[in-house]
């Protein structure tokens, strides 16, 4: 399957590759990227080549995954960015797609999540005829919350998971 390369004004949006693993390392290894995602930022490479290998399966499971960030004016990995559909249960949901990001803490307020997931949204309304797509945070991650909520995302309940509240948004295809 080949999946499309999505470009912004600042952004190309794309596949993760094998190559992007140590971007990927240095990204997922930071304690505070990992603040509000159960506090497990990743120890080693090894860890790093599972979780691309489990992505590049879901592309072709699902035909979607989460996909590298790269900013285009020095092509930069900075994140990623993408629709995964979730078959385990969470907040009494399965079989749903969820949006998620994730970004280097140096890129963090400069709009890139937003302007990421908006394509991401585009893609799975327009491409995927999807009619609803979920998205989940913890309640104390501000930043996260307000990304989702400029997307148009709407709050619709709260749920504890690993002793943590979190939000759970829900964006309809209108």
């Amino acid at each position: 399957m080949i999946l499309p390369i999505i470009e912004t004004e600042r952004l190309i949006i794309r596949e993760i590759l094998p190559q992007d693993e140590q971007d990927f390392f240095e990204l997922d290894s930071d304690p505070k990227v990992h603040k509000f995602l159960g506090k497990n930022p990743v120890k080693d490479v090894l860890q790093i080549k599972l979780v691309i290998e489990f992505v590049r399966k879901q592309y072709i499971e699902n035909g979607i995954g989460r996909w590298a960030v790269v900013e285009k004016k020095n092509n930069e990995f900075i994140g990623w960015a993408g629709l995964k559909l979730v078959k385990d249960l969470t907040n009494n949901h399965i079989n749903f797609y969820d949006l998620g990001y994730r970004l280097k803490q140096k890129h963090w307020g400069k709009g890139f999540a937003t302007e990421a997931s908006r394509e991401v949204l585009k893609f799975g309304f327009e491409n995927m005829k999807l009619k609803k797509i979920f998205a989940a945070t913890e309640s104390a991650n501000s930043a996260s919350n307000h990304v989702l909520e400029k997307l148009g995302f709407n709050l619709i309940e709260q749920y504890m998971e690993d002793n943590r509240l979190h939000n759970w948004f829900k964006i309809e295809n209108t």
